[in-house]
């Protein structure tokens, strides 16, 4: 297990006291909120969080007020210097936004443009 730091992941206040919320609610034994990137096509990466059950050994990790934040060996990259934060624009559909994310390198799926979109 490697230290997650500050210069890897930013959180603000109000995602770190909604992770409280959320944990608080779970009732399955959990050992923190994973955060995971996935291909996202033209627009680069797109990222999420999940309860994660398991830490494993090549995992980034911080503990925030009792609440552990998992990053795995294969996102941190993609996440690194970004910051996390917990916004309610008014919507009624508040959610956590990742800002200051690195820049994307390769260029998506390659399809992109005039061809009408990724894959098609």
């Amino acid at each position: 297990m490697n230290e997650l730091s500050n210069q890897d992941l930013q959180l603000s206040m109000a995602a770190v006291d909604k992770m409280i919320e959320l944990v608080g609610q779970v009732e399955e034994n959990i050992e923190g909120i994973r955060v995971f990137a996935q291909p996202g096509g033209c627009s680069g990466m797109q990222f999420g969080m999940t309860f994660s059950d398991e830490v494993h050994a090549t995992d980034f990790v911080r503990e925030n007020q009792g609440v552990k934040l998992i990053v795995g060996a294969e996102t941190i990259d993609h996440l690194r210097g970004a910051d996390i934060d917990y916004m309610d624009r008014g919507d009624g559909q508040p959610s956590f936004v990742f800002n200051n994310l690195p820049a994307p390198t390769g260029g998506g799926c390659g399809t992109c443009g005039s061809q009408g979109g990724c894959g098609s």
